[in-house]
């Protein structure tokens, strides 16, 4: 054989792929910033439903991903730190839970695909150009449509006539959105006899005094509006909520550890659908084509020993329509 057609030979050979050596797959990583704290019931529940809706996709972790968890538990300054900590691992998608994860991570990276889940209004916070089209590195699956909001009056007075002014508590610096949600109380309270008060807090000590000034006359009752701060501390506001003998509607989660009731999205549910468009993302879609999902179902709690507490007769109706009673 010539020397130039043996080389030549060698190097066709060196061109084509090995037969029956499988090519190694490439290990992706998904950041994963999440509200709550880790010990939360909704995190600790959420993790593995995300892991699993993964894994329907093809996705093991350890196998060709890799998830990077961070719990921010409804701190400011924790969410910008996780933020920075995952952006620093290069991540081909990160998963945001509630509009302070999106911002922390927004203020850090415009070109990393975010999808988020529990997100308020994208488009006033200035997330997505519009639901339809995104059109940039965010998208995801946003939650309660106005009309829910107005509902919240509407369940309290039902099932406590008596109510005639409500406090409504947030923290200004992990509820964005609460201008929103307090100017849709505020237009429907007027309609159910209800006057509102709007209570700010970002302490145990501020929830604490907010309650005990709302119960210094009779006719109160209490909103926590959904978020990572009062998540974190619902414990707190659940307390004092019971023994100033108020009666306290909040986000999923809050009826079980003893308040009243809840009219919300399945918070868990939103990290399982959030694996679709993560799947999707990691095999070449851009964000910027997938259209922001609003929720389609809310589920109704009610906890019959805490309104037995408050001395409140659910009617039958409310019974009827729950989707769980509490006893």
């Amino acid at each position: 054989m010539k020397r130039r057609a043996f080389f030549a030979g060698l190097a066709g050979a060196a061109a084509r792929p090995l037969i029956g050596y499988a090519q190694p797959e490439r290990m992706r990583r998904v950041g994963v910033l999440i509200a709550f704290s880790e010990n939360d019931p909704i995190a600790r529940a959420s993790v593995p439903a995300f892991t699993q809706a993964m894994r329907g996709y093809g996705w093991v972790e350890g196998k060709n991903i890799q998830l990077d968890y961070r719990f921010a538990a409804g701190d400011p300054v924790l969410f910008e730190k996780y933020a920075g900590e995952l952006i620093a691992l290069s991540p081909d998608a990160i998963l945001a839970g509630t509009p302070p994860a999106v911002t922390a991570l927004q203020r850090q990276t415009r070109t990393t695909p975010i999808v988020f889940v529990l997100v308020v209004d994208p488009i006033g916070l200035g997330f997505v150009q519009s639901l339809a089209r995104p059109g940039g590195s965010i998208t995801g699956f946003g939650a309660f449509d106005p009309p829910i909001i107005g509902k919240w009056l509407q369940l309290l007075k039902e099932i406590a006539p008596g109510v005639k002014r409500i406090a409504v508590l947030f923290n200004p610096d992990t509820a964005p959105y609460a201008p929103l949600f307090n100017r849709i109380l505020e237009a429907a309270a007027p309609s159910f006899g209800i006057t509102m008060t709007l209570a700010p807090v970002r302490s145990d000590a501020g929830i604490e005094e907010a309650i005990v000034t709302l119960a210094r006359e009779p006719g109160g009752g209490l909103i926590a509006l959904p978020d990572g701060f009062n998540s974190t501390h619902r414990h707190v506001i659940i307390a004092a909520a019971s023994r100033q003998s108020l009666p306290l509607i909040g986000p999923t989660g809050f009826p079980g550890d003893g308040a009243l009731m809840s009219y919300s999205l399945d918070p868990v549910d939103q990290f399982a659908q959030a694996a679709s468009y993560i799947d999707r993302i990691l095999k070449g879609a851009s964000p910027a084509d997938l259209p922001v999902q609003q929720p389609t179902k809310y589920s109704l709690i009610i906890n019959l020993k805490t309104a037995k507490a408050l001395g409140l007769i659910v009617p039958p109706a409310m019974l009827d329509l729950a989707d769980e009673v509490i006893e």
